[in-house]
């Protein structure tokens, strides 16, 4: 939204959005040095009644990225020159870190319970003790099956998860903080659940913390299977079957969405040279970054 569409919408004149702006009262952005309004978020505002209402008092975060390992992110924080650290440990041991203020924000990919969407769930449960967290859409990814190349796919015609199950393959399993992890398992209980299941699939005795240990494990012959997401694949010469479509959200407070550091990071991902290094690794579709995501929106 525009600054004149925003002071027709709060019936005040455009020298007031200014103000607020100037205030950091009122979510805003600037692209190529316009002023921009975020339309979900200043609706979430307007609900609100003040930029902080229903929001615990401000906590000073640390420049700190927790939550799922993305690579394309992980670039980014060092190229952009934000100032943002990452400390990333799986999906659900950053929104646990974010929670307790240990973290700037949290990168998350966890579906729903009913796995028709991804985050909204998380974003619900944090709201109940700050208003003032959003989720931002970072990418739409790709997760899927990696094997050795010309090892042969397990049997299960076009569902490759009800093959895997009961196959006999070493499947690299990940953390229990892992979204791939919380995925995979609701996938193969919906899909694979007259195989066995999830008690059918020959898991690995250890834990890979990453989708690259997971990776190397399948490259090095230590498991024969894993599950992850394209790009990692595609980085190790690994097979990939693709299974499902997710989003990678970012769970962060207004505020710091529009503090200094996280602002530089979104210019620096609106950048031609972020876009060719997003082609260059594959699986991600970064149309939607940057904007808050939809309700109803499915992912399969």
């Amino acid at each position: 939204m525009t600054t004149a569409e925003v002071a027709a919408l709060l019936r005040v004149k455009e020298r007031k959005i200014y103000e607020l702006v100037s205030e950091n009262q009122i979510p805003h952005t600037k692209v190529t040095g316009k002023l921009l309004f975020p339309k979900a978020l200043v609706r979430d505002w307007i609900k609100s009644g003040t930029s902080t209402a229903g929001a615990r008092s401000h906590v000073d975060r640390p420049l700190v990225a927790a939550g799922s390992h993305d690579p394309l992110l992980d670039w980014a924080l060092a190229e952009s020159g934000c100032g943002i650290g990452p400390m990333f440990d799986g999906s659900l041991d950053g929104f646990a870190r974010f929670r307790r203020g240990e973290a700037l924000f949290a990168g998350i990919h966890v579906p729903d319970p009913t796995g028709t969407t991804h985050n909204f769930h998380l974003l619900d449960k944090a709201r109940e003790e700050d208003l003032s967290l959003v989720l931002v859409t970072w990418a739409v990814r790709r997760q899927g099956l990696m094997f050795r190349p010309r090892e042969g796919l397990p049997p299960g015609g076009g569902d490759p998860l009800s093959g895997l199950a009961g196959s006999g393959l070493r499947v690299q399993r990940r953390q229990d903080t892992a979204g791939s992890r919380v995925l995979l398992e609701g996938l193969l209980e919906r899909h694979a659940a007259a195989q066995g299941g999830i008690d059918a699939v020959n898991w690995s005795e250890t834990a890979a913390r990453t989708e690259t240990e997971a990776a190397l494990a399948v490259l090095e012959g230590a498991a024969d299977a894993t599950f992850g997401i394209e790009t990692v694949a595609k980085r190790f010469k690994l097979t990939f079957v693709p299974v499902a479509t997710e989003r990678y959200d970012i769970l962060i407070a207004q505020n710091d969405f529009f503090a200094s550091a996280f602002q530089k990071l979104l210019v620096f991902a609106r950048c031609a040279a972020f876009a060719e290094k997003a082609a260059a690794l594959g699986g991600y579709d970064i149309a939607l970054l940057g904007t808050t995501p939809d309700r109803t929106a499915s992912f399969s």
